[in-house]
Formats: structure tokens, sequence, C-alpha cells
């Protein structure tokens, strides 16, 4: 436990797990996409699903994906920041089953060169947050240490090689997981690591046949 489980972050209120969880569910999806979005519709599930809007967790949602932090005293006037960006976003209920955090929202975002994606993830107390899935992919991360998503070929080696390049730049690898749909077939890796990774790490790494495309996010 740290101090952040204890009095929660730096933020715009009321509340750190529909506001300030919500504001860094926005960051980790608009770092995953990679791109500003331009159209996103936001699923919101239990919780969130009921009391988004009194506790103005779709303001703080739309101010995540602008990029802002939990403290932007912007993010009341968020929708009308996202007009001003040509940023569109509607909300919807969605029932994500009994399995799901009450708090759990489903992006589905397209960004301004056309990458689509989409991310679930929770606000899980204190402004925490847990991924749980991206392009059906399952994979759990908090945002907490710097984090790389590699979507890449399911080929002997490809762990390897990016394993490999991240030694050589004396990255360390806190944590790691593989999820893949079928064999052979697309696979996704989420390392987590100990220091960030640096622009020339990341265009090593989607320079290897075998990568398809790389996200970085920061440690929150």
């Amino acid at each position: 436990m740290n101090i952040f489980d204890v009095i929660g972050p730096v933020m715009i209120g009321p509340s750190s797990s529909h506001t300030a969880g919500a504001v860094r569910l926005g960051n980790v999806a608009l770092s995953i996409l990679g791109e500003p979005v331009q159209e996103a519709s936001i699923g919101l599930h239990g919780s969130f699903a009921q009391t988004y809007q009194g506790h103005g967790s779709d303001l703080a949602l739309v101010a995540g994906l602008l990029g802002w932090s939990t403290d932007d005293a912007r993010i009341p006037s968020s929708f009308d920041h996202a007009r001003e960006a040509g940023l569109t976003v509607t909300f919807h209920k969605e029932n994500l089953g009994e399995l799901a955090h009450p708090n759990t929202v489903r992006f589905r975002l397209k960004g301004r060169q056309g990458v689509a994606s989409v991310i679930t993830g929770s606000s899980i107390g204190g402004g925490r947050v847990l991924v749980t899935e991206v392009d059906d992919f399952p994979l759990e991360f908090t945002g907490d240490f710097a984090t790389l998503l590699v979507m890449h070929h399911d080929r002997p080696g490809a762990i390897t090689l990016v394993t490999g390049i991240l030694s050589s730049q004396g990255i360390n690898i806190a944590q790691m997981r593989v999820s893949r749909k079928q064999k052979g077939a697309l696979a996704l890796m989420v390392l987590e690591t100990d220091q960030p990774v640096g622009d020339g790490t990341i265009r090593a790494i989607s320079s290897l046949p075998q990568v398809e495309a790389v996200r970085r996010i920061q440690a929150m």
C-alpha cells in the first residue's frame, strides 16, 4: 500500500473512483490508440452506468481522452474542449457481465489517422485503474509501471527478440504476459518495465519483422 491508496491522487473531484480513475482510463485508452481520438463510443457498466453524470465520470473520461491529468481545472468543461478539438463522443449503458468490476468502461475509439481500437478497463479505487482487454485480447495491467503493448505474430523467437532489445537498453522487465487467440496467429505481449522506454527502443522493436504494432503507456 502506498500513500495514494490512503488519500487518493491530486484531482478534480468529487470521487477518486468515478472521476480520477475515469481520467486515467481515458489517458490509457488514448495511449493505446496511439493517435488523437476523433470518435469515441463509450459503454458504461455497473456503478459507472448509474452515476456517471452525477459524479462527472463522463466529463472525466473525455478529459482523459484529451490527454489531461486528474488535476486539470478544465475537466468540468471537457465536452466544450472536445467539440473544439473535433472529438465526437457518445455514451451508452453496457452490461459487461457479472464478473466485470462495477466501475468498468469499454471504449470504442477511432483516431484521426483511421486507427481503431476497443479497450476495456476498470476504476478499482483510489484513482487506480486496471485494463482488462484490448482488441479482444484479455490482459491485465494497471499503468503503475511504464508499459509496452506489442502486437506480434506468434512465432518462435518473437518474445526473445523483443526482450533482448529491452535488455540491451538496460530496461528491466517487472512483469510480462502474452495473450493469443490461436496458435500461430497474432498475439499481444504486455511488458511492464522499471524504466521508461525511449523512442529509439520503440523504433527498434517496431522494425522487427514479427511485430505489427507497438504502443507505449507512460507510468501514471
